[in-house]
């Protein structure tokens, strides 16, 4: 089957990209056609050149920067896009009129297909009176303050910006369009999510969400620090909290990356019959166990140097443990993500008298150096949002402590030892108690390899969205579009290879396939794709 992959590139905030993941679950499911639609930065065509050699259908659309060209509309099309373009913004700002986002968006993007004149009105005078307009209506959400001129006119280039996708060249039923897909798979959710909306509206074209943590939860804490007054980013987080509660309305299927992420998802609106919890797959799973212990008892500590991940708790632990094992070692890997605080941590550690022992190591060269040099694993931090660090952490085959926040719990389970956040003597204890007994390190970091290695093996991944697409598609038309070919253009095939082409003899390669891949690849063709570099791993997982 054709299946469109929706995700963003790379953002003025949050970096985020297509690779690793969406490169694994193409190469895991070769029986289907995959098509990459890429939403870029500035520097479009940068990020797609960055991909993978074996993406060669890619499509990509620059959401920062420089507007697309296109002409402005005519006196009647400007009051039809006024009067949707009316519609969201009532419905970012009014408390009443919530449910009118979706309807708002689905016509400006029935309008943009007709014209491509939406850029060209979203930066014209005439959208930002009507955003100034209905931004200070009565009974409008200003409790972040009324907001001026110059809000006006920040909000509406950023409101701009965001609803570019609306206007992209994909959503059409020949080569290429989004409406002769099968089903869309979003990867990332966010602004990615608009063009699966709008195929589905336009198309009828079923698709799949991927969240690897929150990309809502995300934009919150982002924009506690964006450059913006309070006006324009309650706003903006109205707009982005509006797009992910359609976008769990409409999905066929969510699949989020943790237990912890689904109880989220279900508080935004998201329908539980519809959520499964598929775990972001690792190749780490193939990587050997960590060598020796080191001579001295170390404890190693790995993530962005912040508040949030409380490094300041592990230096307060740690002081305990050296008053009853004084031989024993702190290494703290990761970069400084808050300005000034690695000096802060610094003096924390130098005022309990650990200084000499503690190192603060920088970014490691790759996340198995980070384990080698450890006894056991420390994780300090107030949330732990996302798995894949202490997953790698329990892959090295080291005893792993952490405290009981987000999805640790669910991670870890009892194959290592949780303590409850912000208390350093259960954390020093933890610790001891780890340090004290080499037959438990060896038992507790055996365990937590082999829960790693079941959890978030890459096959299992690869098998669930098999089974998602099949049962998709199987409750939806072939063609929702009405076709496929376009005029003139070849009959419109359901599925991009029908079974036969896996035949093992050959026999049933349809015609124009060249023959490649065939035959012998057969269904039971190992699919296992081959290590990350370690220093990207390690700056996602932090």
């Amino acid at each position: 089957m054709r299946i469109a992959l929706l995700t963003e590139g790379a953002r003025p905030h949050p970096q985020r990209g297509a690779g690793g993941w969406c490169d694994r679950l193409a190469e895991g499911l070769p029986e289907h056609e995959f098509e990459l639609y890429l939403l870029t930065g500035p520097d479009g065509p940068g990020a797609v050149e960055r991909l993978s050699p074996a993406w060669r259908d890619v499509r990509d659309l620059a959401l920062w920067g420089r507007r697309p060209a296109g002409r402005a509309p005519g006196a009647v099309r400007r009051r039809r896009y006024a009067g949707a373009y009316e519609q969201l913004v009532r419905a970012l700002v009014l408390p009443g009129e919530r449910a009118g986002f979706g309807p708002g968006l689905y016509r400006l993007a029935a309008l943009a297909g007709e014209d491509g004149g939406l850029p060209a009105f979203l930066a014209s005078a005439h959208a930002r009176r009507i955003l100034e307009r209905t931004w200070r209506l009565p009974g409008a959400d200003t409790s972040a303050g009324q907001p001026l001129v110059c809000d006006v006119l920040v909000a509406a280039d950023l409101l701009e910006q965001c609803l570019r996708p609306l206007s992209a060249p994909w959503y059409g039923t020949g080569p290429g369009g989004l409406g002769a897909a099968d089903l869309c798979h979003v990867v990332g959710g966010g602004l990615a999510a608009l063009p699966a909306l709008v195929a589905r509206h336009l198309h009828g074209v079923p698709f799949v969400v991927t969240e690897h943590g929150l990309h809502l939860r995300e934009q919150y804490l982002g924009y506690r620090e964006a450059p913006y007054r309070w006006p324009v980013r309650v706003l903006l987080l109205s707009f982005f909290r509006a797009l992910t509660g359609e976008t769990y309305r409409q999905a066929a299927v969510l699949t989020p990356g943790s237990a912890h992420d689904r109880q989220w998802q279900r508080r935004c609106g998201a329908d539980p019959a519809r959520t499964r919890v598929v775990y972001e797959g690792t190749p780490a799973v193939d990587r050997p166990a960590a060598g020796p212990e080191p001579a001295a008892p170390t404890l190693v500590w790995a993530g962005a140097l912040e508040p949030g991940r409380d490094p300041e708790l592990a230096l307060h632990a740690f002081a305990r443990v050296r008053d009853e094992l004084p031989g024993a070692r702190l290494v703290l890997y990761g970069e400084e993500a808050a300005p000034g605080y690695r000096a802060h941590c610094a003096a924390v550690a130098e005022r309990l008298g650990v200084a000499a022992a503690v190192d603060f190591a920088g970014r490691p060269g790759t996340l198995a150096e980070v384990w080698e040099a450890g006894t056991a694993v420390v994780f300090s931090a107030l949330s732990q949002r996302a798995p894949r660090l202490l997953a790698d952490a329990m892959l090295s085959g080291r005893a792993v402590v952490s405290t009981d926040v987000g999805v640790a719990r669910e991670v870890v389970g009892p194959a290592g030892l949780l303590v409850p956040a912000r208390d350093p003597r259960a954390l020093a204890g933890a610790c001891l108690a780890l340090l004290r007994d080499e037959e438990r390190r060896a038992r507790l970091g055996l365990a937590g390899r082999l829960r790693a290695q079941e959890r978030f093996a890459v096959e299992p991944v690869i098998g669930a969205f098999r089974e998602i697409y099949l049962e998709l598609v199987s409750q939806y038309p072939a063609f929702p579009g009405g076709g496929g070919g376009g005029e003139g253009g070849p009959a419109p095939r359901p599925f991009a290879r029908p079974a036969e082409y896996w035949l093992a003899d050959g026999r049933g390669v349809p015609a124009g396939d060249g023959g490649d891949g065939g035959g012998g690849d057969g269904v039971g063709a190992d699919t296992r794709t081959s290590a990350a570099p370690e220093p990207a791993a390690f700056a996602e997982a932090v």
